[in-house]
């Protein structure tokens, strides 16, 4: 065996074309557990909207576009520097690859910041579910509490994978800079990757479902 071999290799694999391999098909089966996962949301979310179209819709009036558009283009560039890194490491460039991977968290401090400051401003409207919820639009109250109530969940929820996001991210650019990766081994890496391209796609799921609702004419 190699001497790259044996360092990057673990014992259960012959080569690092199979523990390449299995990394990936592991990868895939987590991120189909996780499209299942938002899958049952989204469903929630088309049978209420298809039940309460009206309600949506005000409730959607009073979401900020503009930074839910500032938040979507931070999101889409972190995944090109993600995939910038990925290549960065492929090609043997180690030190490119951590500014890369520093430069998309970055990016992800910036969505998790504006959502805080959108999340602040329901609470100062008194638009969070519960007992202090005040709705004073034509709409009914209950039916626009649910829009809320689903984009609570769903945002809270994608903001939490980004915040694992930047904790992975954050481990891998260390190791990065411990010399653990080269282009004769970046599973973890592109592993990565695939994680963030993920949180990315949902998420331009939710911009559009969420506050493009009362938009659509």
């Amino acid at each position: 065996m190699s001497v790259v071999h044996d360092s990057v290799v673990a014992h259960q694999f012959d080569d690092v074309e199979q523990q390449h391999q299995t990394y990936s098909f592991g990868m895939w089966i987590f991120l189909v557990t996780e499209i299942m996962f938002f899958g049952g949301l989204f469903a929630a979310y088309t049978v209420y909207r298809w039940s309460f179209p009206e309600a949506f819709a005000a409730g959607s009036e009073h979401l900020d576009i503009v930074l839910a558009t500032i938040n979507t283009a931070a999101l889409l560039t972190s995944s090109f520097t993600m995939a910038l890194a990925v290549r960065a490491i492929q090609l043997n460039k180690p030190k490119q690859m951590i500014g890369f991977l520093l430069t998309t968290i970055g990016f992800a401090i910036v969505f998790l910041v504006i959502k805080g400051i959108e999340y602040y401003a329901k609470f100062q409207t008194h638009l969070v579910p519960g007992h202090n919820f005040v709705w004073h639009g034509a709409a009914d109250p209950r039916h626009v509490e649910m829009f809320y109530g689903l984009y609570f969940t769903m945002t809270a929820l994608h903001g939490l994978h980004v915040l694992i996001g930047i904790g992975v991210i954050a481990t891998i650019a260390f190791l990065g800079w411990k010399k653990r990766f080269s282009s004769d081994f970046y599973a973890p890496v592109e592993m990565t990757g695939l994680y963030w391209h993920l949180v990315d796609i949902i998420w331009v799921f939710l911009f559009p479902l969420l506050y493009l609702v009362s938009r659509h004419g």
